[in-house]
């Protein structure tokens, strides 16, 4: 291996401190098990640190956690340790993991992901589970703001039977959404359109989904949130009640008799979004649900 002097990444230089701290002399093998345990004190700022050490270090050999753990004793070479290094040189500045490996995992299954769109979260996939329980057989789905598409793809790859269609203003992040439908066998039933919502394909839609921006514009976020993910993905003016303005006269003209809506909200937001909602559903049931965490997360519209 060439001299790992070589390389001035602020990450690599740590890097090599802490493996001599730990008695990895300068010019010796690097192995994965000490370089994971310096990635880690590296990011030690981070209540993920380890995670997000062993997830890189796993991306950068193209190994996941198991093989990881079985090569500690491997040699890394001098090309993947700088690889890693860059990668955590931006994960301390506040990048995302998901951003950095360009994947994601939701529902069980890896999607591709980019700062062109929001990175799934665990609470979206209580959406997808209540999705699919009044989905029928055969039926038709509409997903109002796909960004990665995990919604509409997860489902329709749960029920082989259903088709669907799915918007977003970005051309960027349908781009995105396609390769996911295509990475999950999906493609040939989820149309994809770059519209506003009030131009989304007519019903009527058995099931229409929805996870809108809804955050207030002022409302301060974390870092990796507010500066790597994008901003019409996250922001709904100024009391984070915008998209639900819109998508409840939307929604009303796409919804079949007897269909099922469901939209994710914000923690606080639950009697301001019902609200607005049943002006557009005077005769149907909305209701909200809980997460796992006991905090309001979804709106759901029903036929009484």
């Amino acid at each position: 291996m060439s001299p790992r002097t070589q390389v001035s990444s602020s990450a690599y230089q740590d890097l090599l401190s802490i493996l001599g701290r730990v008695g990895v002399a300068e010019g010796a093998p690097c192995r994965v098990a000490p370089l994971r345990a310096a990635a880690r004190q590296l990011l030690a700022g981070y209540p993920t640190a380890a995670l997000d050490a062993r997830v890189l270090l796993g991306h950068v050999l193209g190994c996941g956690p198991a093989a990881l753990i079985a090569a500690d004793q491997e040699e890394v070479g001098l090309e993947p340790l700088t690889a890693f290094a860059a990668l955590l040189d931006r994960r301390r500045r506040g990048e995302p993991v998901a951003y950095l490996t360009g994947e994601q995992e939701f529902f069980g299954r890896d999607f591709h992901v980019t700062p062109a769109v929001l990175i799934p979260r665990p609470e979206t996939e209580l959406l997808v589970e209540a999705a699919l329980r009044p989905l029928p057989h055969g039926g038709r789905l509409l997903d109002l703001g796909t960004g990665s598409g995990c919604i509409a793809v997860t489902i329709l790859a749960e029920r082989p039977d259903s088709r669907g269609e799915a918007i977003d203003l970005s051309a960027e992040a349908l781009a995105v959404a396609r390769i996911n439908a295509r990475r999950h066998g999906v493609e040939g039933r989820l149309g994809l359109a770059p519209v506003p919502f009030e131009a989304a394909p007519s019903g009527p839609f058995d099931l229409i989904l929805s996870n809108p921006p809804y955050i207030p514009d002022d409302q301060s976020l974390p870092t990796s949130v507010e500066s790597y993910e994008p901003r019409q993905a996250l922001r709904a003016g100024a009391d984070g009640l915008d998209a639900y303005r819109v998508l409840g006269p939307v929604i009303a003209q796409r919804l079949a008799p007897q269909g099922t809506a469901l939209l994710e909200i914000g923690a606080d937001q639950a009697a301001a979004v019902t609200a607005l909602l049943r002006r557009s559903f005077p005769v149907h049931q909305v209701s909200v649900k809980r997460d796992l965490a006991g905090l309001d997360r979804m709106v759901t519209i029903t036929p009484l």
